[in-house]
């Protein structure tokens, strides 16, 4: 089974690193070894789905011990997945983001709307507002600025960029179950920073209250339930982004949700000096390679790992010891530091 969604083919895709391919993802689920692996891959033990979800790649890992079963999961899955596409894609004309896009209010707008947006406001004020999810008018001022044949290298003239700063601030966005409004003409909502955190953790639940005990979902960003049905944790393997596609670190995931962002995944020109992580109080890229946040939801792993690649590191570890999460950041010199820690 596979799955799409419109895109704007005019405008690069705001690509994200996590996935089970090592060589386009952010991290890589390391392979079962020896009878587990044939007993955990056998048809009446596993199924798998493929295909993507808000841009991203996307995977459904099931472990039931009766296919039929497994297979109506994954159908529902998927539903439940279209429906939320539905709702936050920024390229599908009927969604509910697109249409508060284009008038800049939106009224009886869906549940699912109010709940993230609030909790896009939430991550605005815990990380000072390095998380901000009015920051499209800016990304939107890059992607067309490069994707003209004589783009000045140093890309678009500050005065643009000062006029798209102008419309960026979380805080305008009035969030009511009844009403959802812009204070500022031109404004403009992304949610790719926590959306597919969110479907990730929605799919979850789904599984959850059916009685799955052993399943990873990844909808561009990745949560495991429970641990591998042959015992232990999942192995996840965090890639170099100075070496796309070597696995440079490994790391045990149970019962915990994952996210990785970072500048080298997606940039706006050849030569790699912009990429589409944009700091919404100046307006400039971050310098941050990579940051991978484990925590308990994908939701939470999501926004603070796109926020962290703007952020200061003793700011990142405050944030990190506060909430009981885990972070693993990548340096612009190649240094590794962890912060944070999770709960026993």
């Amino acid at each position: 089974m596979r799955m799409g969604i419109e895109r704007d083919t005019r405008i690069p895709t705001r690509r994200r690193f996590i996935g089970i391919s090592a060589a386009a993802a952010g991290f890589a689920v390391l392979p079962l070894a020896g009878r587990a692996a044939e007993a955990a891959a056998s048809g009446a033990r596993l199924r798998i789905w493929r295909g993507v979800a808000l841009g991203a790649d996307a995977m459904l890992q099931i472990h039931h011990p009766e296919p039929a079963i497994a297979d109506r999961l994954i159908a529902r899955s998927l539903a439940e997945i279209e429906r939320l596409e539905r709702v936050f894609s920024l390229y599908r004309p009927d969604s509910a983001l697109v249409r508060l896009n284009r008038d800049g209010a939106l009224d009886a707008p869906p549940l699912d709307l109010v709940r993230l947006l609030g909790e896009a406001q939430r991550y605005a004020a815990l990380t000072g507002g390095a998380f901000d999810p009015t920051v499209q008018p800016l990304w939107r001022l890059y992607a067309r600025h490069f994707e003209r044949p004589d783009a000045s290298p140093s890309g678009p003239p500050r005065r643009l960029v000062e006029a798209a700063l102008a419309l960026v601030g979380a805080e305008a966005v009035s969030v009511d179950p009844r009403r959802i409004r812009f204070a500022r003409p031109g404004m403009a909502v992304t949610l790719n920073g926590i959306a597919q955190g969110y479907i990730t953790d929605r799919v979850a639940e789904l599984l959850l209250g059916e009685g799955i005990g052993h399943a990873l979902v990844d909808m561009g960003e990745t949560r495991a339930l429970g641990g591998r049905p042959e015992g232990g944790p999942w192995l996840i393997g965090l890639e170099d982004p100075f070496a796309p596609g070597r696995i440079a670190e490994r790391l045990a995931l149970r019962e915990r949700a994952i996210a990785t962002s970072g500048g080298y995944g997606m940039r706006f020109d050849a030569a790699g000096r912009f990429n589409h992580i944009l700091d919404p109080a100046t307006g400039s890229p971050s310098s941050i390679p990579a940051v991978s946040v484990i925590a308990s939801s994908a939701t939470m792993a999501d926004a603070l790992s796109t926020a962290f690649c703007l952020m200061r590191p003793e700011a990142t570890r405050g944030i990190a010891e506060r909430l009981g999460i885990a972070v693993h950041l990548v340096l612009g010199d190649g240094t590794r530091t962890t912060y944070g820690s999770l709960p026993s």
